[in-house]
C-alpha cells in the first residue's frame, strides 16, 4: 500500500459528505439548519472519530470485537438519540447508514481501485474489467 496513505482522509472526507447529506435527507431542511452544530458534531463523532478508531484500533492490535463493532454502536445509537429521531426517522437512518458505507466502498473500490475502505468485501475495479 505504499503511497496510497492520502486515500484514507480522501475516504474520510466522502464519509463525511456522504454522512451529512443522509442526515439533511432524514431530518428534513427545517431540524437540519435549526441543528447544523449538532449536525456537525454528530457526524465528526460518527464518521472522523469512528473510522479513525477502527483503523487505528486495527494497527494497534484491539480484538476486532471492540474496533469494529463500538464504531458501528455509535452510528446506530447516536443521531437517533442526539436529533430525537421518531420510530419512522430512526428505521430510515438506519437503513440508509446501513447502505452508505458499502455504497462508498463500491464507488471507491470500482472507479477508483482502492479495495482498503472494506477489504474484506471484494469489488472488482472498472480498469480491471476494461483491461
Amino acid at each position: 500500500m505504499v503511497g496510497t496513505e492520502w486515500h484514507f482522509p480522501v475516504m474520510i472526507a466522502a464519509s463525511l459528505v456522504e454522512f451529512v447529506l443522509l442526515l439533511r435527507l432524514v431530518l428534513g431542511q427545517a431540524v437540519f439548519r435549526r441543528r447544523i452544530r449538532a449536525v456537525i458534531v454528530v457526524s465528526l463523532i460518527v464518521v472522523v472519530a469512528g473510522m479513525l478508531f477502527g483503523k487505528y484500533g486495527l494497527l494497534l492490535g484491539l480484538p476486532w470485537w471492540l474496533y469494529y463493532p463500538v464504531p458501528a454502536l455509535v452510528t446506530i445509537v447516536l443521531p437517533p438519540l442526539v436529533f430525537k429521531m421518531t420510530r419512522r426517522i430512526t428505521a430510515l437512518y438506519l437503513i440508509l447508514a446501513a447502505i452508505s458505507a458499502p455504497l462508498i466502498h463500491v464507488l471507491f473500490s470500482f472507479f477508483l481501485g482502492w479495495g482498503e475502505y472494506m477489504p474484506f468485501l471484494p469489488v472488482p475495479g472498472l480498469a480491471s474489467l476494461l483491461s
